[in-house]
């Protein structure tokens, strides 16, 4: 019976029980957020106060004075804050009438340079085409009942104008014009105090649930790790921890930079003569909360109000230039040492975080739209129902390296394959490439293959790929007088990949892969049985060890007209034989003894990649080897070790 490659598995599509839920949080968000949301701004200030809490309690005070303590602190700070804010608002309402003027004049200034043009040009453009007039036609003849309803509409009219010069005469209906009183002292309190209810009365909440979440703090950890599960007990302890001690820095830190961002911006704008500093310092402060958003709000509104108060544009540009000084100092030297370069959260993902929560929450969604976006972050590291949207909202990559090259090998993108290789090899040699990426990379390729997931066409695609990337990455520089003896054409068609990088070297070093004539155990030869595997590991091999100044050369030994396996045993001084799978070992057992009898001064040593799942076990190999390695890298720096002068 004929056997078929199994089929890739169908691709999972949402099903109805995935929408449902979904669909059933994003509404409870929204039209549950007057319940939410205070709930979600005591548990954030709560991460951000513990830190103090227990400060306060390892000082001698207990829990509840310490919690009570932190609390009033920060109430009173927030209070005097809003009473400061709310002072010079006031102040710059009743300033606004002497920035008219200015206001005025700006406004016709920008008006002069934006509109005005175009208003010139659609002028000249109707005075060179003018719009056609209709010719004038004769007045028609009014007809008989136009003539009586015109006398009829000329009779009532002067009958309105007599009854108009007719003085009223007692009786008559009056007109009535209904004007509202003046609101009084009480009426202008009590719309006040409606308008200021609502966020002091869901100020009021938050104080109470952060009084009782600061005081049941550890019940409530360990109500949490009860409800996901005891079995799980060391990642839901991890992932708490994490997110406390993520948050709290990060709000701690984010607070000590803002703080710091108003102080020396009101200090400037004093001194650049901007009035009330303080407030918009203060405002521009408050707004830095807010993700990428927030900064620019704030330069627009010292900006318009610059312009206000000066009846020229220098205002304007001074505190424009102070503040996008002071921003770029901040974001690119000060915030980087404070809390790091990043939350960890990729930019897209915090300017979708804030539109999210902003739409949910509105302004107060767009504050805790990157704090919320952290715990979720954070949680779902530990989490499996929420590691989605961790992938998803981080800055690191989605992909590791590896499959990072095997996604991009199958699209044929070879110059973005090279162009993150050579970043990559800044730091690294090649043979640690070949170690992390390239190789892990093919290791999927070679899964799907088996699997029969990706078809011939693919395979050839990245076949090319890894010849085209090796031979950038690693290509041997040609020997001048083995390219005088050798100027055929190397055809890419007739072998393996591993074969055709061997045909690619040889073509430049020649047939024995460089010179005869070379000092004792210098060599390092590495064997393989013929597969398109070994000769892909040995030739990647090879290469790596080449970048390092290291004479490598390969040789099959499948083949026994190979030029490489002449007589020269005197030269090498270690041989690198392919690590053997479980079906081909008494093959490689017994290669392994003629090869230990014909090189009786070269250490001999093997490599056992950790990504090799058909590979034999290594108690069955270690007997037959001098060495067992598990990487590249380890081979490399075992070569360049033994080649040091002792």
């Amino acid at each position: 019976m004929p056997s078929h490659p199994p089929q890739p598995p169908a691709p999972q599509r949402l099903s109805l029980g995935r929408i449902v839920p979904a669909t059933c949080i994003l509404l409870l968000l929204h039209f549950g957020q007057d319940v939410l949301r205070p709930i979600a701004i005591a548990a954030i200030l709560s991460l951000v106060i513990a830190p103090l809490v227990r400060k306060l309690a390892r000082t001698g005070m207990g829990r509840t004075a310490a919690t009570l303590l932190s609390v009033l602190l920060v109430a009173v700070g927030v209070v005097w804050m809003s009473a400061v804010l709310a002072i010079q608002l006031v102040a710059v309402a009743g300033d606004l009438p002497r920035y008219s003027a200015a206001i005025t004049s700006k406004v016709q200034s920008i008006r002069e340079v934006t509109v005005r043009p175009f208003e010139r040009l659609e002028a000249e453009f109707r005075g060179v085409a003018p719009q056609a007039r209709p010719a004038s036609a004769p007045a028609p003849v009014p007809t008989g009942a136009q003539r009586s309803r015109s006398a009829a509409a000329a009779a009532a009219a002067a009958a309105a104008a007599a009854a108009a010069a007719t003085p009223a005469v007692p009786g008559d209906p009056v007109p009535v014009q209904i004007r509202q009183a003046p609101p009084t002292a009480g009426d202008i309190v009590s719309k006040l105090l409606s308008s200021v209810w609502g966020p002091v009365g869901e100020a009021g909440i938050v104080l109470v649930l952060l009084v009782f979440v600061l005081l049941e703090h550890e019940s409530l950890s360990d109500r949490f790790i009860r409800v996901i599960g005891v079995a799980r007990l060391g990642p839901t302890v991890q992932a708490l921890s994490e997110t406390a001690e993520g948050v709290s820095r990060f709000f701690l830190s984010q607070f000590v930079v803002n703080l710091t961002f108003g102080v020396v911006l009101g200090a400037g704008l004093w001194v650049i003569g901007i009035p009330h500093a303080a407030l918009w310092a203060s405002i521009a402060a408050l707004l830095r909360f807010i993700p990428y958003v927030g900064v620019l709000g704030a330069a627009a509104l010292i900006a318009v109000f610059g312009a206000a108060v000066d009846p020229g544009w220098s205002l304007v540009l001074w505190s424009l230039g102070l503040f996008a000084a002071l921003e770029l100092l901040v974001a690119n030297v000060v915030e980087p040492q404070v809390y790091g370069h990043s939350t960890g959260l990729a930019p897209l993902a915090v300017i979708v975080s804030a539109l999210f929560w902003g739409a949910m929450w509105g302004p107060v969604g767009l504050l805790l739209s990157t704090p919320l976006t952290l715990c979720i972050v954070v949680v779902g590291r530990h989490v499996r129902a929420l590691e989605p949207f961790a992938i998803l909202l981080t800055e690191g990559p989605g992909l590791n390296a590896g499959q990072r090259f095997y996604q991009r090998a199958l699209s044929g993108n070879t110059a973005l394959i090279i162009q993150d290789a050579r970043s990559y090899m800044r730091r690294a040699t090649f043979a640690k490439y070949c170690d992390r990426v390239l190789l892990p990379g093919l290791s999927l390729a070679g899964s799907d293959l088996r699997l029969g997931h990706i078809d011939e066409q693919q395979s050839e695609r990245i076949k090319k790929v890894i010849v085209r990337v090796t031979e950038e990455l690693a290509g041997t520089r040609p020997d001048r007088r083995a390219a005088r003896r050798r100027r055929a054409t190397v055809s890419l068609a007739s072998a393996n990949v591993g074969a055709q990088l061997r045909q690619m070297r040889e073509a430049n070093l020649g047939p024995w892969q460089g010179e005869l004539d070379v000092p004792p155990q210098s060599i390092v030869l590495c064997f393989g049985f013929g597969t398109e595997r070994d000769d892909l590991l040995t030739e990647l091999l090879v290469r790596a060890l080449r970048q390092d100044a290291i004479d490598a050369r390969s040789a099959s030994l499948s083949d026994p007209q190979d030029p490489a396996r002449a007589d020269k045993s005197v030269l090498v001084g270690t041989a690198f034989l392919t690590y053997p799978t479980e079906d081909a070992l008494a093959q490689w057992r017994t290669v392994a003894a003629e090869m230990r009898a014909a090189l009786p001064d070269a250490l001999i040593a093997t490599i056992r990649l950790p990504l090799d799942e058909a590979a034999a076990s290594e108690d069955t190999v270690q007997g037959d080897v001098n060495l067992i390695l598990h990487s590249y890298a380890e081979a490399e720096a075992f070569v360049l070790q033994a080649r040091k002068p002792t």
